[in-house]
């Protein structure tokens, strides 16, 4: 968690603290890559993969709550469009712009 000095008030200093979000999307594809139970999870337009070994019961079709590249939790598609409309009104999902980094091939080690 960031935190961000505020002027000092009354003699104590103030912190404004920043929130890491989850973002809900829809399984559409389970997997298994070096041990972990994988998914691609759809975030409006963007897939990404994420973790799925927090909420192994997830089931393709399902939505899920993604935070740093983990399914935190299984959420029903209301609260799931719900949660992406508020989030995309506050201008929090620009992290799904950001570019995938792949992993380098291991072929050529």
């Amino acid at each position: 968690m960031l935190r961000k000095p505020l002027p000092e008030r009354r003699g104590r200093r103030r912190e404004i603290l920043k929130m890491c979000l989850a973002i809900p999307g829809k399984v559409v594809e389970i997997f298994t890559h070096e041990g972990l139970h994988m998914a691609r999870v759809q975030f409006g337009g963007v897939i990404r993969e994420a973790c799925l070994d927090y909420v192994p019961e997830t089931q393709v079709g399902e939505y899920v709550l993604v935070h740093v590249g983990f399914a935190i939790s299984r959420v029903d598609e209301e609260e799931a469009r719900r949660t992406y409309a508020a989030l995309a009104e506050l201008d929090q999902l620009s992290e799904l712009d950001a570019p995938v980094v792949d992993e380098p091939s291991k072929a050529g080690v």
